[in-house]
């Protein structure tokens, strides 16, 4: 039960949609759908069967947690987590059929004797071309294969990738480590260890750098509608899947020369009614937005928001217009004619779209849309 006047409503008919392109795109490659993270803010299990749906043939997330969930929920996709568990998820993975990413000796030997008899987990051989984060070196690679190979309950079912800049398409880097990586994959032919997925697209990859689409792209926020940068994403029919409203809380007309919010930063230059809104930073509206020119939709018009972000609500300023409590207001999506966007948040901010709609708090209840048809609010 939800009595705050603020919600995040999520387009799954968008996210099918998406998943759709995003599949056509990269055809023949299949798509994996990246759904960790609550689904980037949007609600891991409603998103990931919408992005079975739309064509998505795998799911990927970053913890066993995140799988747990996804199973617990009645989805038996398969469902790459992306990086090696810890010992204490050995267990867990075998238990619920994820397929974890490995990258060192002690979590192959680890998970083989999780697996114990009977049972063949298949896991993804992560190699590190560059990001340099987690994954193996090209050179430890195929001892690495081996050792999967031997060991018994494993089979190598894929080896992938990550690419850094594949969002910055003029960037040679991305080139350069599919090179790598397609360097290690020789060396794995060579060797008789020839798995049945290769993949190293994200989202960027997957839509501007066809070289690393490979058997398998994991797209993650081009499933939700947001571009991988300014410069990747425009080529592909994108739907954005996520809108935040609220509702104007309070209304006031206030004289010149009065100030609003913390540290009295905004103050009125003319007669003008300011508008409450119940929704602040502790649920993902960032605190500098007004600093930096964020709007807010009411009636189909950007209204500037007034003075700091509060943590439970914010300001804006009407004008001369009238406004009346209750009115909708967009703060991310469309209004009439009028739509704000994450990317628009995230250039103003200096961000990316991505922590965006992942810093949208859980708070903020998500009301599921397919069509335009109203679904579970949770």
């Amino acid at each position: 039960m939800t009595f705050r006047p603020a919600w995040a409503e999520v387009d799954l008919a968008a996210v099918a949609h998406n998943a759709a392109r995003l599949r056509q795109w990269a055809a023949p490659a299949r798509l994996c759908a990246v759904v960790k993270a609550d689904g980037y803010g949007h609600g891991a299990v409603p998103v990931a069967r919408a992005a079975l749906a739309g064509g998505a043939e795998w799911l990927a997330v970053a913890l066993v947690e995140e799988g747990v969930e996804l199973r617990e929920a009645g989805i038996d996709a398969p469902v790459l987590v992306l990086s090696e568990p810890p010992p204490d998820g050995w267990d867990e993975v075998v238990a619920q059929r994820l397929r974890p990413a490995v990258y060192t000796h002690q979590g192959i030997a680890g998970l083989s004797a999780a697996a114990g008899d009977g049972v063949t987990l298949g896991v993804h051989l992560k190699v590190d071309t560059g990001m340099h984060r987690v994954g193996a070196p090209p050179a430890e690679v195929v001892a690495l294969a081996r050792a999967i190979d031997e060991a018994p309950g494993l089979v190598l079912e894929g080896v992938w990738t990550h690419c850094a800049v594949a969002d910055e398409p003029h960037d040679p880097f991305t080139a350069l480590q599919i090179e790598r990586f397609t360097a290690a994959l020789a060396e794995l032919h060579a060797a008789g260890l020839d798995p049945a997925l290769r993949h190293a697209a994200n989202s960027a990859g997957a839509i501007a750098h066809p070289g690393s689409r490979f058997d398998l792209v994991r797209c993650g926020i081009a499933l939700y509608g947001v571009h991988p940068s300014a410069e990747v994403g425009a080529e592909v029919d994108l739907r954005p899947a996520m809108r935040l409203v609220a509702q104007v809380s309070h209304v006031q007309r206030l004289p010149p020369d009065e100030t609003v919010s913390y540290g009295r930063r905004f103050r009125t230059e003319r007669d003008t009614t300011i508008a409450t809104v119940a929704i602040g930073y502790a649920d993902g509206v960032p605190r500098r937005l007004s600093a930096v020119g964020g709007e807010v939709l009411i009636g189909g018009v950007r209204r500037p928001i007034a003075g700091t972000v509060t943590m439970d609500q914010l300001m804006v300023d009407c004008g001369d217009d009238e406004v009346r409590v209750g009115d909708e207001v967009v703060l991310l999506g469309g209004q009439g004619p009028g739509q704000v966007t994450a990317e628009e948040w995230a250039d103003r901010l200096d961000t990316i779209g991505y922590e965006v709609v992942c810093g949208i708090g859980p708070r903020v209840p998500r009301r599921y849309r397919e069509g335009c048809s109203p679904c579970d609010e949770v």
